[in-house]
Order: structure tokens, then sequence, then C-alpha cells
């Protein structure tokens, strides 16, 4: 499973049950990204752990911090998930933006390398 563009690549590692995104994701609106919130979700499937490596994500803009705002509600609905987001301390908005996930789903796990 992969998607990928000349700004963004985003795949998926199904023995780790990782989501690996990387590049530059300025969609214009959330129907644009409905696309990488189904292939997360198919990724995600029944597991009972998975990752979403953000590391290589230089940027994201507010509508796809909202889509990844939903995603983690729908990650926190299904109750048994253990989810882990891994980012970059480099990174400003990662550093800013991912501890906020954290209020929606306080068993989040979040690391940054």
């Amino acid at each position: 499973m992969e998607i990928k563009t000349d700004d963004y690549t985003i795949w998926r590692d199904a023995e780790s049950a990782t989501v690996h995104i990387q590049g530059i994701l300025r969609l214009s609106g959330m129907k644009e990204y409905d696309p990488i919130m189904e292939f997360m979700l198919e990724a995600l499937g029944g597991a009972e752990q998975f990752t979403l490596n953000l590391q290589g994500l230089e940027f994201l803009n507010s509508s796809g911090i909202s889509m990844l705002t939903m995603f983690v509600i729908k990650v926190r609905q299904q109750g048994n998930v253990k989810l882990q987001i891994q980012g970059s301390e480099t990174t400003l908005w990662q550093t800013k933006s991912l501890k906020n996930l954290k209020r929606l789903m306080p068993s989040l796990s979040l690391e940054f390398a």
C-alpha cells in the first residue's frame, strides 16, 4: 500500500503496523485528505497497536492537522488500540500540534526523535 506524489509519500509497513508519511502535505480542504484518511483507517484495520510515523513530514497545513485530529478520535472510539505517533523534535509544527492530540486521547504515546 502506498500513495506517492511529487510532494509526499505515504506507505504502510504491515509487519510493524506502521504508516509512514513523508514530504509536504498542503492539500486544499478536508475532502482532499479523504484518501489519506481512508488509507490510514484501512491500515489500522483491527490492529491492537498502531504507529503513525511523521518524522519525515516537513509540513502539514491546518486541513491536514484536522484530518489527523479526526483520525485520533476514530482510533479512540475503537477503544482498544494503542496508538503511537512518532514525530521529529526539529520540526516546529510537530512539537506544537502533536502534543494537542494527547488531549483527545490521553493514552496516545508521543515519541520525538
